[in-house]
């Protein structure tokens, strides 16, 4: 029986990068996914690469979010040229748009937290800020300016990146669930999928909001899924250089007229659908931000299942058990941190050290909280 260097589970843009890494540094590696790979949480995001915190409970998630937003044009490089496939990476920039009747207040406040973050946020002029995007609400109160961050067409950046990883050597096998870690005493041997057992010298764990569902996983990615709904928007009028952001949603673009509008956060279990409700909102908010959208045309609509855990940051890091990683919980993050993700696991694996520290994401607070809790 081949003993696999690395086997994954899960096929989306975190198992696909981690892939790609630990095949470029030439080890064997074998990707399980329960289906076609690269069409759950990957497939539904808005591409979005973002360090700026969201919510307070995501400002620990900074520091590893500005590492990966650094080095993804060198990961966007690799990995086109390894695929012959583009990713759509758009390295232009983000606006933070305020409505409230205390915007000037509110976006005081935004820049003095981000830049104690270490976030190079800047207070743009409206006049400005109508200049680089005419279509923006007459309406708002203040814009805050994001140079350094970006977007990427996620579809295309998973399909490059699975591509990539094929090219440099990784094994891929749909339709192959893991069922379950397979361990001798504290040791880690391989993984059992469709009901056969496969070798490995590590087992990394990277299958989005399916994780808790692998016996002997579950202690360390008690993860469950968060719906998002996502509406794709199409119109001659509007073309956009930035990425569009307010309190109320979000709107990409992603060029020849396609922009891309989100999103909706709902704990509906394993449920994947769209609603009158959800679509509603997330219209509203887009208008709300670019009133001549108001005519485009809806090009698509859908929903994908985020990876969340109890404490809304990835699980990342080895477990209590020799050669058992887990890469998974990350969440609304999951694109912007695939790069990041990716070096640090393949750090581990080849090194046993890692270049940024990922001790805050450790799977082992879960086993803590678990054994505290009972």
């Amino acid at each position: 029986m081949k003993t696999y260097d690395a086997i994954i589970a899960g096929g989306g843009i975190i198992g696909g990068a981690i892939a790609f890494e630990l095949a470029s540094r030439k080890l064997s590696v074998l990707v399980l996914d329960r289906q076609t790979p690269g069409q759950e949480a990957s497939w539904a995001a808005a591409g979005m690469l973002s360090p700026a915190p969201d919510s307070p409970a995501s400002i620990p998630l900074v520091p590893l979010a500005q590492a990966s937003l650094s080095i993804y044009p060198e990961f966007v490089a690799s990995v086109e040229e390894a695929s012959g496939e583009r990713t759509g990476y758009r390295p232009q920039g983000a606006m933070e748009v305020l409505f409230a009747q205390n915007a000037e207040r509110e976006l005081s406040t935004l820049i003095a937290v981000h830049h104690g973050l270490g976030l190079a946020t800047e207070v743009l002029r409206l006049e400005e800020a109508f200049e680089l995007e005419p279509h923006l609400n007459r309406e708002l109160g203040a814009v805050a300016l994001l140079r350094s961050e970006a977007s990427v067409d996620n579809r295309a950046l998973t399909s490059a990146v699975l591509r990539a990883a094929l090219a440099t050597g990784a094994e891929i096998r749909t339709g192959c669930s893991v069922e379950s870690v397979l361990r001798a005493a504290k040791k880690c041997s391989g993984v059992v999928a469709g009901g056969k057992r496969i070798a490995g010298g590590a087992v990394i764990i990277a299958a989005g909001c399916f994780s808790a569902g692998i016996e002997g996983a579950a202690p360390y990615a008690p993860v469950r899924p968060v719906r998002g709904q996502m509406v794709a928007l199409g119109s001659d009028r509007v073309d956009l250089g930035h990425v569009l952001r307010s309190e109320h949603g979000y709107v990409v673009p992603r060029g020849e007229g396609r922009l891309v509008a989100g999103s909706t956060l709902e704990n509906a279990g394993f449920e994947k659908r769209v609603t009158p409700d959800g679509v509603g909102r997330i219209l509203a908010a887009a208008v709300e931000i670019i009133p001549a959208l108001a005519d485009a045309a809806i090009l698509e609509t859908w929903s994908g299942l985020r990876p969340d855990t109890p404490d809304h940051l990835p699980s990342l890091g080895p477990t209590d058990i020799e050669g058992l990683l887990i890469a998974t919980g990350h969440f609304r993050n999951g694109i912007l941190l695939a790069p990041i993700t990716a070096r640090l696991v393949a750090d581990w694996l080849t090194e046993k050290r890692t270049s940024v520290s990922w001790d805050a994401f450790t799977p082992m607070r879960f086993i803590g909280a678990n054994r505290a809790s009972a």
